[in-house]
């Protein structure tokens, strides 16, 4: 029964343990992951609330600052990422590690 599991593990990836680094990445590209399906929501959200406007201008207006908003959160996101990744690497190559 052990074998089965032992052999199941390598096939699912699972065979050798994780480093920390490892991990910590995995568990930011799932937060990624996650926020990435957030703003596809909102993306629907204010599109949905455009399509249902009427030409109601404050209807449109709401739309718009929700596909406003979504997309500067998205380029924050992004956008701290990108400083985090640069700092560590840097740091990461200036130790030799």
């Amino acid at each position: 029964m052990l074998e089965f599991l032992r052999i199941t593990a390598e096939a699912a990836g699972f065979a050798e343990p994780k480093s920390p680094a490892e991990i910590i990445g995995a568990i930011i590209g799932t937060f990624l992951s996650f926020l990435g399906v957030i703003f596809l929501c909102l993306v629907l959200y204010g599109g949905f609330l455009w399509m249902i406007s009427a030409g109601n201008e404050s209807k449109v207006l709401r739309a718009k600052q929700v596909l406003t908003q979504a997309v500067i959160g998205l380029i924050i996101i992004l956008s701290a990422y990108s400083i985090t990744y640069f700092v560590f690497n840097a740091l990461v190559q200036a130790n030799g590690f």
